[in-house]
């Protein structure tokens, strides 16, 4: 597919918060290329107030529509939201495509969505995210989606499409509903091991990661969103501790809430994880501020206050002498590693078991000998430290995590054995 070529347009606000706004667009520019754009030229402009027609004021926008045109443009991405008047007068003005930021993060899902409920979250986004932008100059929805059959007398097309938007938005909401709880119940069939969530700003590191723990085949590129659809491995750290390990969608600043709402089934992979390991690009020039967007967002979903491993990855990129110790101090159970060159890995592997060996549990069970299959699945959930054999009894200390201790005290007392105690 041909590439469009594309202006990148930010803002210097009033509040402040584009302190640094060449880094802002420079993040915006690999959106951009992640999407298929190649940027031809950026426009920055500083103003007091936002202008409610056209965002940079109108005088900015005639200038803007001059570059368009001498360029050759077939896009303009704005690294702020546009309101669906300011889009539709920009594009009116400009003669050309105009995206916002929340637009070009959904394409890019919508290009990288390769499984059924990666393509319906995207799909509800997207909807979600269009409904409020539509003119008279969209095309006829129901080629798209189907036709409903109920436009009445004297309804627009616009009053149309949404219809038929509002309707497929309400189909895919029982779809993903449906989804989700197909995913809550593959979870509990994996509730005997720690599950760990991988987390972190996007192009960190969490699929190269991922592949290292587990030789799973996730795609790996130096680009931003490289991989959407969430995955899950059984990963062997030792033989008491087997874990659960998920990739899940990077972060990024502005992440739109449509979006974040659209993934919840997704996220719940985080929500509902033993630990954490949020992996930070630790070679990026911002990666401080990359940290603080990944702790919001993991606020806005409900998974803050988990135990965290922080993972720094890709420091053969950096000078590890002036910057490692600064970090060991500033944050704590604090790793540094280079994934991709596995450097450093048996000390994240060593962390991730002390962490999950302060949950673990001494206890001591008799059972009966022949009671193999018992003992065998002991063997598999449990550290056995010491057997003590008796003429028609075994005695086993082991060592296991506390909610596994309290699925076999209830299996115990089932089988009226004699009890556990701690």
């Amino acid at each position: 597919m041909q590439r469009e070529r594309a202006i990148l347009v930010g803002v210097v606000n009033p509040e402040g918060r584009r302190s640094r706004p060449d880094d802002t667009l420079e993040e915006l520019a690999l959106l951009a290329d992640s999407a298929g754009a190649d940027v031809i030229h950026r426009f920055m402009q500083a103003r007091q107030r936002l202008d409610p027609t056209y965002f940079i004021g109108k005088g900015k926008a005639e200038e803007l529509a001059w570059l368009v045109q001498e360029k050759n443009i077939q896009i303009v991405i704005f690294d702020d939201d546009l309101s669906p008047v300011q889009a539709r007068n920009l594009e009116n003005l400009v003669n050309c495509k105009i995206v916002d930021r929340s637009g070009i993060i959904l394409d890019i899902f919508a290009s990288r969505a390769r499984t059924r409920e990666a393509k319906t979250q995207v799909e509800l986004a997207q909807l979600q995210y269009l409904l409020p932008r539509l003119t008279r100059q969209w095309t006829h929805l129901s080629k798209q989606f189907g036709g409903i059959g109920t436009k009445g007398p004297g309804e627009t097309q616009i009053e149309t499409d949404r219809r038929v938007i509002r309707t497929r938005i309400s189909h895919l909401r029982k779809k993903l509903t449906q989804i989700n709880g197909e995913r809550s119940i593959q979870r509990k069939g994996r509730e005997q091991f720690p599950r760990l969530a991988l987390v972190g700003y996007t192009n960190a590191g969490k699929s190269t990661l991922l592949n290292w723990f587990s030789q799973a085949d996730v795609t790996v590129e130096d680009r931003l969103f490289a991989t959407l659809d969430s995955t899950v491995r059984l990963v062997t750290l030792s033989p008491v501790h087997k874990i659960l390990l998920s990739d899940t969608v990077g972060f990024i600043r502005k992440l739109p809430h449509h979006l974040v709402a659209s993934f919840q089934g997704t996220l719940d992979e985080v929500r509902e994880a033993t630990m954490i390991l949020h992996v930070i690009d630790v070679s990026h020039p911002r990666f401080e501020e990359h940290i603080v967007v990944v702790d919001e967002t993991l606020e806005e979903i409900g998974a803050q206050g988990k135990p965290t491993i922080m993972v720094f990855n890709k420091i053969d990129r950096i000078a590890p002498k002036a910057l490692v110790p600064y970090l060991r101090n500033s944050y704590e159970h604090a790793v540094f590693i280079a994934a991709a060159r596995g450097i450093n890995m048996a000390s994240l592997e060593q962390k991730i078991i002390e962490r999950l060996d302060a949950d673990l549990v001494e206890e001591s069970i008799t059972l009966r000998q022949e009671d193999y299959a018992l003992i065998s699945r002991i063997h598999e959930i449990a550290d056995i430290t010491e057997k003590i054999y008796e003429p028609e009894a075994v005695t086993l200390r082991i060592r296991i995590r506390r909610l596994e201790a309290e699925r076999l005290r209830k299996v115990l007392k089932q089988r009226h054995s004699p009890s556990t105690n701690s």
